[in-house]
């Protein structure tokens, strides 16, 4: 076990040292560029104001750059500089490279494949590895420091001859060390040490994949990679901004807190490490990360280390439309059992709950409903907690008694707190009513950080500017809304005409009562709140129609095959000229292709499409929108109908386009080539569908 365990460290240490290594050219690229763009009068800065820059102007040394190109005897030859004066130049300048190359962010970029490629191979053999890995190496440690001097203590022990030779001493402790590796051997079995070693050292060991494989599995899962890259090159968001300008003293002990990642299955960036940490140090606090930060994530892992201190139960109450997205994320982010507790199948599931343990979803509106019997709490996560602000509503009074009731409470928002200061003091009130009177309009005024850090022992917030220094242009989230029960008639008509058109947009075919409008809805309304531009792609005009009427008049466009080309350009010009928050609506075949956009950041598409390249291009626009701010791309996604349907069929079609488009300027020009038949997809799917219904 202990060459095992030796042998995974070896192993990710080469690992490491690939990865470090496709690093060191882009790193050296990076730092040069901001050598270019830094003025040669920054070297006074390295060496205290003593050396004459003069001589260095004067003959067209304007950068810090073109310093370090020019050799100490090239720089020696300037008038009115000497050869110790040449050498202290051209070493300030590798002092700043130095530092340039320390800290320059690397980011993948999908547009330059030639220089970034070996770093995503190097970056596949970890991430292929799993989120068990860091499990696997800190075991790896651990036994190797545990049994390496046991190991060496009971050699002794090993032969008779050995035994003979040693002294009384030695093999007295060579017993005693026998005996504890028993004791460490069999309590390691049990934990299944030995196969976790061995499972992480087999995935480590397997063969280079090839630069389309990895380049395919990084469209895949893009932030499980530019993860781990934050991690290995210790590039990171400025240290105040990713605490969320807490105090020092806070700040202190939230680091300090441990952070058991036994049941979780998913690594964390390190400003999501610090909110777990935050909601565990302080216990019931409001975490109001801007949206697509991943508050979610960070309220899994809380609960995941609380599930290995041996809290056994834990209740989310959260809007209707995002319930099932909860539930997706539990089941693919940790190891504990999510349960539903909502409609037809709730009791059933609460008595299922309450028996077994694992993470309860409930909606707010039904969480007054609940007939829960006396189960203690680890924690209550309350999701878009803005909903319960008003205490004299049902649904705040359902969850003011959860709250007294469970020790550990997390409110989860993204609507900036400090410009609503009062909704903020209401909140509180559920969670810590004696900090309330010392909130004031005061400390708001003064500004974001001065308000974060007054109220810093209930709330962390943090921007995306400040802490996605990591990502990639664009984060992508599917958000998988269930069919209300207007949907579902409209689904089930339009699947027995077999109407393939008709199933794609049933999910808005009654406005009012639309699982997926509501969803659109709340995202547009947390970008208003955070002063985003929205860009809304369909692929169906009424569709828009009806998005126009639910998020307001003031929404712009639609943008369509029937405007004219100049049209276009000025809706566009005006949507990006429109001060703060603004809406823009565009079918996605005229939206996606030939339009120079600007300024959005949050981009929502209605439906999947037939053809994968469409949601590309449209994709692409946004991401031309997006250079300022990453870029978030919801998708409204219905489970068990057409749409998880033809994510099924289409998504080995999508792969093959993958590995195609980024070798081929061809494919951008002529998508179609790789876009399966509509009549094929609808023909498939209607059969399909009219079966599935048939037999339910």
């Amino acid at each position: 076990m202990l060459d095992a365990a030796r042998g995974l460290l070896g192993d990710h240490r080469r690992a490491l040292a690939e990865v470090h290594g496709a690093l060191g050219p882009l790193r050296r690229e990076a730092a040069r560029g901001q050598l270019g763009a830094i003025p040669v009068a920054r070297l006074k800065d390295v060496t205290g104001g003593r050396l004459r820059l003069g001589p260095l102007e004067q003959a067209g040394l304007a950068t810090v750059l073109d310093v370090l190109d020019s050799t100490p005897y090239r720089l020696q030859l300037l008038p009115g500089i000497g050869p110790q004066t040449a050498s202290q130049l051209h070493a300030a300048a590798g002092q700043l490279a130095e530092a340039a190359e320390r800290t320059a962010g690397i980011r993948i970029d999908v547009e330059r494949r030639d220089e970034t490629t070996p770093l995503v191979v190097a970056l596949h053999r970890l991430v292929r590895a799993g989120p068990e890995l860091p499990r696997a190496r800190a075991a790896a440690e651990e036994l190797d420091e545990r049994l390496g001097p046991l190991v060496h203590d009971a050699r002794p022990a090993a032969s008779w001859w050995r035994r003979l030779l040693a002294g009384a001493g030695r093999r007295e402790r060579a017993l005693a060390a026998v005996g504890e590796l028993a004791r460490v051997l069999d309590a390691e079995d049990a934990r299944g040490t030995r196969l976790l070693i061995s499972q992480a050292s087999v995935d480590l060991l397997r063969p280079e994949v090839s630069a389309d494989e990895a380049w395919i599995d990084f469209e895949l899962r893009a932030s499980d990679y530019q993860t781990l890259l934050a991690e290995l090159a210790a590039v990171g968001p400025e240290r105040d901004a990713a605490e969320g300008f807490l105090p020092g003293d806070l700040a202190a002990r939230v680091k300090a807190q441990p952070l058991d990642d036994t049941y979780r299955r998913v690594s964390l960036r390190g400003y999501q490490s610090f909110g777990a940490r935050f909601a565990l140090v302080q216990g019931r606090v409001i975490v109001g990360d801007e949206m697509g930060l991943g508050k979610t994530v960070q309220a899994i892992a809380a609960i995941a280390h609380l599930r290995a201190e041996g809290a056994t139960h834990f209740l989310v109450a959260c809007p209707a439309s995002v319930l099932i997205n909860w539930v997706r994320e539990i089941e693919a982010r940790c190891v504990l059992p999510a349960h539903p507790v909502h409609g037809s199948g709730r009791a059933a599931a609460l008595k299922e709950w309450a028996g077994a343990g694992g993470i309860a979803v409930t909606t707010l509106d039904t969480l007054h409903a609940l007939d829960v019997p006396d189960v203690a709490l680890g924690m209550f996560v309350v999701d878009e907690a803005h909903f319960v602000k008003n205490h004299q509503t049902r649904r705040a009074r359902s969850v003011a008694a959860w709250c007294e009731r469970t020790e550990r409470v997390l409110f989860l928002t993204g609507t900036p707190m400090e410009n609503r200061v009062e909704e903020f003091r209401s909140l509180v009130a559920h969670l810590r009513p004696e900090l309330v009177p010392g909130i004031r309009m005061s400390d708001a005024a003064m500004g974001p950080t001065a308000f974060r850090s007054a109220v810093a022992p209930v709330y962390l917030r943090r921007n995306q500017r400040d802490v996605l220094v990591e990502l990639p242009e664009t984060v992508h989230v599917d958000e998988w809304e269930e069919f209300s029960r207007a949907d579902a008639a409209a689904y089930r008509r339009a699947v027995a005409a077999g109407n393939f058109m008709a199933m794609r947009r049933a999910a808005y075919a009654v406005p009012r009562e639309s699982a997926k409008l509501s969803r659109l809805k709340e995202l547009v309304d947390e970008a208003a709140a955070n002063e985003l531009k929205v860009v809304v792609f369909s692929y169906f005009r009424d569709v828009l129609a009806a998005v126009r009427d639910a998020v307001g008049r003031d929404a712009r466009g639609p943008i369509d095959g029937g405007m004219p080309a100049e049209r276009r350009q000025e809706t566009v010009d005006a949507f990006g000229a429109e001060p703060g928050h603004a809406v823009l609506l565009a079918q996605i075949q005229a939206g996606g292709v030939g339009l120079n956009l600007q300024a959005a950041s949050v981009v929502i598409i209605c439906e999947p499409q037939v053809k994968p390249t469409m949601e590309t291009q449209a994709v692409a626009r946004a991401h031309r929108m997006g250079q300022v701010r990453t870029v978030q791309v919801h998708r409204l996604l219905t489970p068990g109908g057409v749409d998880q349907r033809m994510l099924e069929i289409l998504r080995v079609k999508a792969r093959l386009f993958d590995e195609y488009a980024r070798r081929s300027d061809l494919a951008e020009r002529t998508p179609d080539a790789l876009d399966i038949s509509e009549q094929t997809l609808a023909r498939q799917i209607v059969e399909e569908e009219q079966e599935r219904l048939a037999a339910s």
